[in-house]
């Protein structure tokens, strides 16, 4: 090969080495620049975890309604811009399925492998208090949205731990004072006539309530026959029936789940137990009422702003 042809193979060459170099930047330069987009998409999001029982028995019980709440919740921001007008929320789902120990493997997974800020969400009580302090340890927030139990904060100085609803000592509270301002008008007794019994299922929510519910009413001198807590899991409430109409309750405070409610109220129904009923707590549904063949006085989702309406419509189902 003579010279000039040397020359010429060198040019190409270099012009060639050129080109490659130019195309690979170019590429290079593509590429942070996608990738800086990806990264500016990122963080203009805020992920959170949001963890609801969306199987086994909570998930009927009212659980899955919250979680398409919180969703609701979630859409509604977006669609206002986000949080700040900027920030998208970006919920991240998991399925307690009404364990506990599940409830701690999902949330120990949203902040170990999703890397996430904030927990929301949390239906039963009885997840509510061990979570409650696996987050507060690990300095993460828990925005706890359903679970009433006292026990989650009760003596404790809790930073990273909120929760912006009533508390289940309120509960009994206002069910004591319900019944001690209206026993007289509305059954007809004065309040320390009144034979008044507490069933409750036997989770930190139901103790909560229940332990409430003794209290302020043995403040208020009211007359309690029995007291007593269930799995609600049970599959057989029947003895609880039996008990009550023995103990010969006037008025039950029924502090339980959906499920569990609805089960008592049907067994009641066959055994035509003759007593006021007064379901307290928010599972327990209105449409329960339809089944049981007791005197009932509109059993509804209670919570401290409805017991005033409680006696307003009485209905008495006769077997």
């Amino acid at each position: 090969m003579n010279r000039a042809t040397t020359r010429a193979v060198a040019s190409r060459a270099s012009t060639t080495s050129r080109r490659s170099l130019l195309k690979g930047s170019a590429a290079t330069v593509a590429a942070m620049s996608l990738g800086g987009r990806i990264a500016s998409a990122q963080a203009e999001t805020v992920r959170i975890g949001v963890v609801y029982d969306l199987s086994g028995p909570f998930a009927a019980g009212g659980s899955v309604a919250c979680s398409v709440g919180a969703q609701i919740a979630v859409d509604l921001v977006n669609e206002r811009g986000g949080i700040g007008g900027k920030y998208k929320v970006v919920p991240i789902n998991a399925d307690c399925q009404s364990k506990v120990d599940v409830a701690i493997n999902e949330v120990e997974r949203l902040i170990g492998q999703e890397k996430v800020e904030i927990i929301n969400g949390v239906y039963a009580s009885a997840h509510a208090v061990p979570l409650a302090a696996k987050v507060e340890a690990q300095k993460k927030i828990l925005w706890i949205t359903t679970a009433i139990a006292t026990a989650v904060f009760k003596d404790k100085n809790l930073q990273y731990v909120f929760r912006g609803q009533i508390h289940s000592d309120q509960y009994g509270e206002a069910f004591a004072s319900f019944l001690a301002e209206n026993a007289k008008a509305r059954l007809g007794k004065e309040p320390k006539d009144v034979k008044y019994a507490i069933i409750h299922e036997d989770g930190p929510y139901g103790v909560g309530v229940a332990e409430a519910s003794e209290r302020f009413s043995k403040e208020k001198g009211l007359q309690i026959v029995l007291r007593e807590g269930y799995s609600a899991t049970a599959p057989d409430l029947s003895s609880m029936v039996t008990k009550l109409k023995r103990a010969g309750a006037h008025v039950i405070s029924h502090c339980g789940y959906n499920p569990d409610i609805t089960l008592f109220l049907r067994q009641a129904r066959r055994s035509s137990a003759p007593i006021y009923t007064k379901t307290l707590g928010r599972k327990g549904m209105k449409r329960t009422s339809k089944s049981t063949r007791m005197t009932l006085f509109n059993v509804v989702e209670a919570g401290p702003s409805t017991f005033k309406s409680t006696f307003d419509t009485p209905y008495r189902l006769k077997a």
